[in-house]
């Protein structure tokens, strides 16, 4: 392996050469308590930037094994690290000067959950820090004196800050690794008690504004409604009260404006441990939990959405229901079938966002239009069979329809973010009011859950690559495009960052590739590939000898999400 020195002579040796004389750096150079390895030169100066990482082994870096030998320890180590790491860099940000994107030092942007990155990876206590460097230039010709300052200068500083246990803050490091001690505690307890969600007192929910995911100040605290509070013992909080929404059908009630989506949004994100200070970060829930709503436009690809829409005019198979241009119902039909075939235990649902006819049909409309002439079964229908038949919980925000009274388990009020267990009250309505569940679902849910009726066998379009690659371009954390398509994940509103549509972004196109060879069971194939991920890391999603891009965690129910909203699907 070739030192520090050798690359101060190379960055010498091309000085004031034109740019792609930079590609000489490629490879490793030991420096003083650690590896830096160039993995990817950028072609130009107004190209994205270098790909560069740093290596620092166990005895140098110096953490206990007890920091990261727990997977959840880790990742919350590991979290803690790349801000630290980033916050040491953001220092030198364009100090560096030059053209183009010369003087760029960047890391993956973290946001409030902990999710495990490719950026940083902590294997058996060694670090393995992933970044990008603008190459600075004049034009378009090597300036090595402005490089020399971030390799020699800027980033050795950033490495003694934030890569060595000694020199950080051991106490706010404790509480990293303590905190997510009491978070898989939570998570273990919501399994033994058989709670869908816990949210902790004094939580704070409501967030900064619609485009800031910081708490909001001043915010009314959550407090749980005494019926259902439960005490947890954590390992490092201690004892720990709040709200326990048990297994069954929960619903959220209230008047505009008074935090019943506020409280759902916190419940669908709880399915990641947050960070300390976020407000949240005693609001766990079930890591399976699928949010559903309404996707006028999507598409469908051979889902058995009969359960809930049967006997079409058109005579369109509903047993096997693909189409280019889902409706309001047809596409909350097909999500809900979706998320229970991805393994969800939890379907969260806000009824603003839902498609009315798939959500209830009063006993007006049923008296005045039959059964017989209605293809659509209302999920009250079949809520209470997905729980006690098979075990899917439903937590649901209502604010116009009563009929989901007769079917809920517990009922919450939510008055001025105040919450309040009103399912007792409830109960003695609903004794003098006649339910509107007239009619009985002609299709039981049970045959969402027989695998043999429901296997899924796609066929996908060949993929148009260049040069043998298939090109993928992100669009933020909505969408990407694969070869010409377009994945529209606006509305898989649990994808929380960028660098998860990364990390989908390859799934698919790993589950695409062996689809357009043959026909395969979609469900077998992200089975193998989640196996993949769990075995070997994001990482081993790119081939080659470099990562070319940073991904974050996903869950097994986001890579079905992906390929479902997958146009080239043959129908």
């Amino acid at each position: 392996m070739k030192s520090s020195v050798d690359l101060d002579k190379l960055l010498m040796n091309i000085n004031r050469r034109s740019y792609p004389a930079y590609k000489d750096l490629k490879g490793s150079y030991q420096f003083p308590g650690y590896q830096l390895n160039i993995d990817h030169v950028q072609g130009d100066p107004f190209a994205a930037p270098s790909k560069l990482s740093i290596q620092v082994k166990k005895s140098q870096a110096g953490f206990p094994e007890s920091m990261y030998k727990k997977d959840y320890r880790r990742i919350a180590l590991q979290d803690y690290l790349t801000r630290q790491f980033g916050k040491a860099v953001s220092e030198y940000m364009f100090q560096a000067k030059g053209s183009g994107k010369s003087g760029l030092i960047g890391i993956s942007r973290c946001g409030q959950e902990i999710l495990e990155r490719t950026a940083f990876e902590i294997d058996n206590g060694d670090l393995l820090v992933r970044f990008e460097v603008g190459f600075p230039a004049n034009g378009r010709t090597i300036n090595s004196f402005e490089l020399k300052k971030i390799l020699f200068d800027y980033l050795p500083e950033a490495v003694k800050k934030s890569l060595y246990f000694k020199n950080l803050n051991v106490n706010e490091v404790n509480r990293v690794i303590e905190l997510s001690e009491d978070q898989y505690t939570i998570r273990e307890e919501l399994k033994r008690r058989g709670l869908t969600a816990f949210v902790a007192n004094d939580s704070i929910l409501p967030r900064e504004s619609g485009v800031s995911q910081r708490p909001m100040r001043n915010a009314v605290k959550f407090m749980s409604p005494k019926s259902m509070e439960v005490e947890l013992e954590l390992p490092y909080r201690g004892k720990i009260k709040g709200m326990g929404i048990p297994k069954g059908i929960t619903l959220i009630v209230g008047g505009g404006y008074h935090g019943k989506s506020t409280l759902l949004k916190a419940l669908e994100q709880g399915i990641y441990n947050h960070i300390a200070g976020d407000g949240r970060e005693y609001v766990v829930t079930c890591d399976s939990a699928v949010k559903i709503r309404a996707e006028d436009g999507r598409a469908v690809s051979h889902v058995n959405i009969s359960p809930f829409i049967n006997d079409l005019p058109n005579k369109k198979n509903t047993v096997d229901f693909s189409t280019e241009d889902a409706s309001g119902s047809t596409s909350q039909a097909a999500n809900v079938v979706e998320a229970v075939q991805s393994g969800a235990e939890v379907l969260l649902i806000d009824e603003d966002t839902c498609a009315t006819n798939f959500m209830v049909r009063d006993a007006l409309m049923q008296a005045v239009v039959s059964g017989d002439q209605e293809p659509i079964t209302p999920f009250t229908l079949q809520a209470r069979d997905l729980y006690e038949k098979q075990g899917v919980s439903v937590i649901l925000v209502a604010g116009s329809s009563g009929s989901y009274f007769y079917i809920a388990d517990k009922v919450l009020q939510m008055d001025n973010y105040h919450t309040y267990d009103i399912t007792d009250k409830v109960k003695r309505v609903i004794q003098d009011v006649k339910s509107d569940a007239v009619e009985k679902a002609p299709v039981s849910v049970n045959i969402l859950f027989e695998k043999q009726k429901n296997k899924r066998v796609f066929k996908a379009r060949r993929l148009e690559k260049k040069r043998d690659q298939v090109k993928i371009k992100q669009f933020g954390k909505d969408s990407f495009s694969i070869g010409k398509e377009n994945v529209d994940l606006k509305y898989v509103e649990q994808i929380l960052d960028s660098e998860q549509t990364t990390a989908l972004s390859y799934c698919l196109k790993i589950l695409l590739e062996q689809m357009e060879v043959k026909e395969q069971d979609a469900g077998q194939c992200i089975d193998r590939l989640w196996k993949q991920i769990q075995e070997r890391g994001l990482r081993s999603l790119c081939t080659g000898s470099y990562l070319p891009v940073s991904m974050a965690q996903i869950r097994r129910q986001d890579i079905y999400a992906c390929l479902n909203r997958y146009r080239g699907i043959l129908i």
